[in-house]
């Protein structure tokens, strides 16, 4: 009889317990977890699984396809993330940069060599080039020849023969074309170390256009520290230039060699006010436009000038800079009664390289005569 009691007390106890399907210990079955036809105690379940990051479910830590940070399901990691191609490093889909198939991280990305035409969010870390204050970064779009790899590279074997001068990207504005973009240059490394005058004539020796397509633009970033050092300086300086594209509109989109349609689609004024600063917070608190400004502020360390007309006419495009560099020395240096007060006589007299005063003449701004001048490509 005690045989029997014993017996029965024996299969009680195995009724009242099982084992973790991992570490083999008893557990009354209230304590396990259910888990893929396995049963496991608290200290497996967290031991050995996991919860992605994605969906929410839970699965084994060998099969996360994510990190330990970012736990994945295996369909979570196909539809969402992928993988740098250079350092690994786990990525969302909508933060990744490609290059042809090759997923990259942003870091990875920019530090990737330029290749014949990138694109369009390609942005390398910037190389200065000349010494100064003020650096131009320009941004000239070609159209009509071709978005060819081998043509972008004739472009880059030109400049980029001893630094990294240029990059070329893709620009969905253009038809048949690609952009050619510079790291930021002083104004006299422009003039005197890049080769622009060789960069056009080969363009064109290649069919391309810009003046002439219609679809281009000549776009220039001036880094906003040129305005002053601190947040309030550069602000007041850059009001002026608000200012300033408003009050001499006209004279401006003469320059330009743009329609005022072409500038309403892409360059858009923000409209005049009697005060820089009631410009800049009309332009910061109430633009809808948002980049496609004559004077873009979307940028945390560039103000972007869109207004001018592509050009493949190597003066045209000197005199451009000097146009704004000659502007970025007003908005510096003069007060904002100044810039009140100013007339477009007095500012275009002040302005004495050759190549602006010659252009301000083609276009009949300056004030002696007008002369004749070549046609724009």
């Amino acid at each position: 009889l005690s045989y029997l009691i014993g017996e029965d007390a024996m299969n009680t106890t195995d009724r009242r317990t099982r084992p973790c399907s991992h570490c083999g210990q008893d557990f009354a079955p209230e304590q396990l977890i259910p888990f893929q036809d396995e049963l496991l105690c608290p200290a497996c379940l967290d031991e050995q699984t996991t919860v992605c990051s994605c969906c929410g479910e839970r699965i084994y830590r060998t099969d996360n396809s994510g990190t330990d940070a970012i736990p994945l399901c295996e369909d979570c990691y196909d539809n969402h993330y992928e993988r740098c191609t250079h350092c690994g490093t786990l990525i969302h889909r909508r933060d990744t940069y490609y290059r042809g198939d090759d997923p990259y991280c942003y870091d990875c990305y920019h530090t990737l060599p330029a290749q014949g035409i990138n694109d369009y969010y390609f942005k390398p870390e910037p190389i200065f080039y000349g010494t100064g204050k003020r650096y131009f970064g320009v941004e000239l779009e070609v159209d009509e020849g071709g978005e060819s790899d081998s043509n972008a590279e004739r472009v880059l074997d030109i400049a980029n023969t001893g630094n990294e001068l240029i990059y070329c990207k893709h620009d969905g504005s253009l038809n048949d074309g690609f952009e050619i973009v510079t790291h930021p240059m002083t104004l006299d490394f422009h003039e005197n170390n890049m080769p622009w005058a060789e960069i056009m004539e080969e363009a064109k020796k290649m069919g391309y256009l810009s003046h002439q397509a219609e679809t281009c633009g000549l776009h220039v970033h001036v880094n906003r520290t040129t305005f002053g050092d601190t947040e309030s300086e550069q602000e007041a300086a850059i009001a002026r230039v608000l200012y300033f594209f408003e009050k001499f509109w006209e004279e401006l989109l003469k320059f330009s060699r743009r329609t005022q349609r072409q500038l309403d689609h892409w360059a858009a004024r923000y409209g005049y006010k009697e005060k820089p600063k009631d410009i800049l917070d009309h332009a910061k608190g109430h633009n809808s436009a948002g980049r496609y400004t004559a004077v873009n502020l979307t940028n945390r360390d560039t103000v972007e000038f869109r207004m001018f007309r592509g050009t493949l006419k190597y003066s045209t495009l000197i005199a451009t800079l000097e146009l704004l560099d000659n502007i970025c020395e007003m908005a510096v240096y003069l007060t904002d009664k100044d810039v009140q007060g100013l007339s477009w006589t007095s500012f275009v007299v002040g302005c004495t390289q050759p190549e602006l005063v010659q252009y301000l003449k083609e276009r009949r701004l300056y004030v002696n005569d007008a002369v004749a001048s070549e046609e724009d490509v």
